[in-house]
């Protein structure tokens, strides 16, 4: 029971056309749908789902919602009553609000970020199929990233008032979601503040995080490829297509992910993440990070931290 994995994020785009060509020309997903309002529904190649990413037409950048996977229809009703006796109001979507998808239980995360769980989305399979299938189709595009992996979002953080709205939604999620903690950042006095943190539900350092800025906001949209040669070649089809890249191939000590980041062409930062990093498994040990070896987490080649990288968000 409770949550497999991420299924979709829907993010805000101020120009439909030109947001659709960068993420079917630079990561390599295909438009699958577009509805009556103009919305339009991508996949990657290596996704069985019918989308995992709905782009919508907006005058800024920035989440909708993003949405998790359930194992099954009754674990809307169980994980409805659960999330409501912690104190949060839900909203149940009929089958269908969605194109290709089934009821969804729709709420909010304690820092404001909408959240929705499904348990039934249409499956069309991979490109590549699942009898006797290929390492890869023969159609492949740009940086040919196989699935929407995890997410990143941006959360309140003021000691002086008391807010700490990462905690507060690793709390929630662990509680009453089922996840697991990965990996944490502590500063302030004695490291007693949690700052940021990575979360699983399947079997890798994260499937969500949670990091602490001035306001909530999404940070990024994470992308799945094999390993660093795939990193590097992401780079070069960037930077070919003109991409404004925001950090360019590096490592994470923090998952040890192999990462490049970069902007779509609303705003929105977009990651190719590499490296499964280690086994995620809940009797896994939490690795901590303190505030004098931050930099060094979260870019581990030259240990120096980038102010506008948790600042710069959507």
């Amino acid at each position: 029971m409770g949550v497999l994995r991420m299924g979709h994020a829907s993010i805000k785009v101020m120009d439909l056309a030109v947001a659709a060509q960068h993420y079917e020309k630079v990561l390599g997903m295909k438009t699958v749908h577009k509805d009556s309002d103009g919305n339009v529904y991508l996949k990657c190649w290596d996704e069985w789902d019918k989308y995992s990413l709905i782009l919508t037409a907006s005058d800024q950048a920035g989440l909708n919602h993003v949405a998790y996977k359930v194992q099954q229809e009754s674990d809307l009703d169980t994980l409805k009553k659960s999330i409501e006796n912690y104190g949060i109001k839900t909203e149940i979507l009929a089958e269908g609000t969605l194109p290709f998808t089934g009821r969804m239980l729709k709420f909010n995360l304690p820092s404001g970020h909408e959240m929705r769980l499904y348990a039934k989305k249409d499956c069309v399979g991979t490109d590549v199929g699942s009898t006797n299938p290929d390492p890869w189709p023969d159609d492949i595009r740009g940086a040919g990233a196989h699935w929407l992996d995890h997410c990143l979002l941006m959360c309140e953080l003021n000691p002086e008032k008391g807010i700490n709205k990462v905690a507060e939604n690793t709390k929630f999620v662990m509680e009453v979601l089922g996840f697991g903690l990965a990996e944490q950042v502590m500063v302030g006095p004695d490291n007693s503040i949690q700052a940021a943190t990575w979360l699983f539900r399947t079997t890798t350092p994260h499937d969500i995080a949670f990091v602490a800025g001035p306001r909530m906001g999404l940070h990024h949209i994470a992308f799945f490829l094999d390993g660093w040669s795939d990193v590097l070649k992401a780079a070069d089809v960037m930077a070919k297509n003109r991409v404004r890249i925001d950090i360019t191939p590096t490592r994470h000590g923090i998952t040890r992910g192999e990462t490049i980041y970069f902007f779509d062409p609303s705003g929105n930062r977009n990651e190719t993440f590499a490296g499964l990093g280690y086994l995620a498994q809940p009797d896994r040990p939490v690795t901590t990070w303190t505030e004098d070896q931050l930099g060094r987490g979260i870019f581990y080649h030259t240990g120096e931290l980038n102010q506008a990288f948790t600042e710069v968000y959507t």
